[in-house]
């Protein structure tokens, strides 16, 4: 395993030390149109965001981010690419985190009086390397050595512990690093490189993956080989489309690798040739119906396992083994509450019998 990260709050959220791995997304909407950003922000935090992204592309977005900060609860980062006034005009408006992609953004003039007025706000600096935007005098330094993720990995490494040093040297150490590819060994790679030279907490995620199921397959292997190593204290999923998949991919790693309470883990059987019920529609319907209380229980830090399943092979031992669960025979099932069979209902009262014996058994702890 890693060495722990050093701690650093964002917005009242710890990212690294003892903390739990935190969860963000980044809106897609145009951050200047408050309504329709605030709008997907609480989409974002409802799907359990514990941080949220805007995209700073100039200055009429720079100057809404205190509007949009107001109306929201999870901590607000703005991105910030190419102009140090937007990054400082985003630090005035009260944003909780910059982040500042060093391969478009290193004069270190511009770059000291980022660093001054985030560190007058008490405000981190995520140092956000993307290998499609590493500077060139980076690559050629590592050219030849090695194989070609190799030569991307080091480069990314030796950028991000420039940066790390420049804003060091003005005794700012209020720092997260991110170090992404599309690659997933150069990922690997570098986040790992980084680690052993530097305590900085770590944003770890695939950039640029792609599209579901694609891109959710890349994120899940490439954020839970490191995540697994002991490394990355928070997570994006990149995916192409809505940015609430992307908070439920990333809790769902989490969820499957044990990291922490993740609110509903709901377990559902493929449906095969033996499933006698609608076992899709029912698993969709247990999930909205269980959302509000999924909420809850990881605002409460509590965790609940709930198992939807369709046939007589491992259904009844899967909703034995969970919290509640159901298992479906023809046109019927049984809901079970901590292995016990509590009663057998028609199809169409499922849904709604397992979520009001949920909604029992909770009340009962």
């Amino acid at each position: 395993m890693a060495q722990a990260s050093r701690s650093v709050v964002v917005g009242g959220v710890q990212i690294g030390g003892d903390a739990p791995v935190t969860v963000q997304s980044m809106t897609s909407t145009d951050t200047r149109d408050v309504a329709a950003t605030v709008s997907q922000i609480r989409q974002i935090e409802d799907a359990g965001a514990d941080l949220v992204r805007v995209a700073v592309p100039d200055e009429e977005a720079a100057d809404v981010l205190g509007q949009i900060k107001s109306q929201i609860s999870a901590p607000l980062i703005a991105d910030i690419h190419f102009s140090y006034r937007l990054a400082i005009a985003a630090a005035e408006q009260g944003v909780d985190k910059l982040r500042l992609n060093p391969g478009n953004l290193s004069r270190p003039e511009q770059v000291e009086a980022v660093v001054a007025a985030a560190a007058e706000r008490g405000i981190p600096i995520r140092i956000g390397v993307n290998a499609g935007s590493v500077p060139e005098d980076a690559r050629a330094r590592h050219e030849g050595r090695g194989d070609a993720q190799e030569q991307v990995a080091a480069a990314m490494v030796d950028t991000a512990l420039g940066h790390s040093e420049l804003l060091e040297g003005w005794g700012f150490t209020d720092i997260v690093v991110s170090l992404k590819a599309f690659d997933l060994r150069s990922t690997w790679l570098a986040n790992r490189q980084f680690r052993r030279e530097r305590d900085y907490p770590l944003h770890l995620g695939i950039t640029e993956a792609g599209l579901p199921p694609a891109g959710i397959a890349r994120s899940a292997i490439g954020i839970a080989t490191l995540l697994r190593e002991g490394i990355g204290d928070t997570i994006r999923v990149s995916l192409t489309g809505d940015p609430v998949l992307q908070v439920r991919v990333g809790r769902e790693i989490l969820s499957s690798l044990e990291l922490g309470a993740t609110g509903v883990t709901l377990v559902t059987c493929p449906t095969c040739g033996r499933c006698e019920l609608d076992l899709a529609g029912l698993a969709r319907s247990v999930e909205e119906k269980l959302h509000p209380i999924d909420r809850v229980l990881r605002e409460e830090g509590r965790s609940l396992r709930v198992a939807v399943m369709g046939c007589v092979v491992n259904g009844p031992g899967e909703a034995r083994e969970a919290d509640i669960g159901v298992a479906g025979g023809a046109g019927r099932g049984v809901v079970f509450v901590q292995g016990k069979p509590l009663a057998t209902f028609p199809e169409g009262q499922l849904a709604g019998a397992l979520v009001d014996a949920v909604n029992d058994y909770l009340k009962g702890e």
